[in-house]
């Protein structure tokens, strides 16, 4: 099964940017849908976002909707996320998973088990 890592966290100012990279190893990224998911501390993990496998299709969260992109570089087996206009309540640690129904994203319980999952990355907004 295809392993992923995410990457690219960090410190950032409202209003700033930061992209993430979930990239894969011991798999073809491209067969797989990609998910994005954050968690911050209190709250259940929540998906934000969705890349299918076979023909690319993006799915959003309303959260980061036109805040948020997600896309994905086949050749270099890694999905990104680019996070814009950064705001005080995106802050959580970022998780990509792999192989799950892109059309369930919005619902953990779907993507829990049985998917490939990163150890996530942690995104801070700060002044």
């Amino acid at each position: 099964q295809v392993q992923v890592v995410e990457s690219g966290g960090g410190l950032v100012q409202p209003g700033g940017s930061l992209r993430l990279s979930c990239a894969a190893s011991g798999g073809t990224l491209d067969n797989y849908a990609i998910g994005w998911f954050r968690q911050a501390p209190g709250k259940e993990r929540e998906g934000i976002s969705c890349v299918r496998g076979n023909d690319g299709m993006t799915y959003y969260a309303d959260s980061v909707k036109g805040r948020f992109t997600i896309s994905r570089d086949n050749a270099k087996n890694t999905v990104y996320l680019q996070m814009n206009s950064l705001k005080p309540e995106d802050p959580a640690v970022y998780y990509c998973a792999a192989g799950g129904p892109c059309g369930w994203y919005s619902d953990y319980d779907v993507w829990a088990n049985g998917r490939s999952w990163g150890r996530g990355t942690q995104v801070t907004v700060s002044s």
